[in-house]
Parts: C-alpha cells; structure tokens; sequence
C-alpha cells in the first residue's frame, strides 16, 4: 500500500481524484493553500486510489496522509 502525503500544511484547496481512478507519475493529485501560495501535490508513483483521506477546506500537517493507493 502506498500512500501519498502533505509536502507542507495547509488548507486543502482542491482534490482533483477520486477513489477507482487510476494515477500516473507526476499527475497533481491535491492542492493545498498555505500563505497564500498554492502548492500542487503530486503523486511520485503509477497506482490506483483506494482512499481519499481529505476534503476540500481540510487542515492538514506535513506529512499527513492525503490518499492511499492500491
């Protein structure tokens, strides 16, 4: 299982996948805001998306879990 975490805190601005979607190197997957500034996030690894651990306007830490692939 792999997963795929906050690089930064902040405010979740959009969630651009959802669970059954298939992902690809480098899609952004997240974006966060945090001062101000919008920080894409995106996945490191091919996978599919078994869970969406976030919602639009979530407060997340650094290194917090945002998805979880298969």
């Amino acid at each position: 299982m792999k997963e795929i975490t906050a690089s930064m805190a902040g405010t979740v601005l959009q969630v651009l996948v959802s669970e059954g979607e298939e992902i690809h190197e480098g899609q952004v997957v997240v974006v966060l805001e945090s001062m101000k500034m919008e920080i894409p996030i995106e996945s490191e690894v091919v996978g599919k998306i078994s869970n969406v651990k976030v919602e639009i306007g979530d407060f997340v830490n650094e290194d917090d879990v945002l998805l979880v692939l298969e």
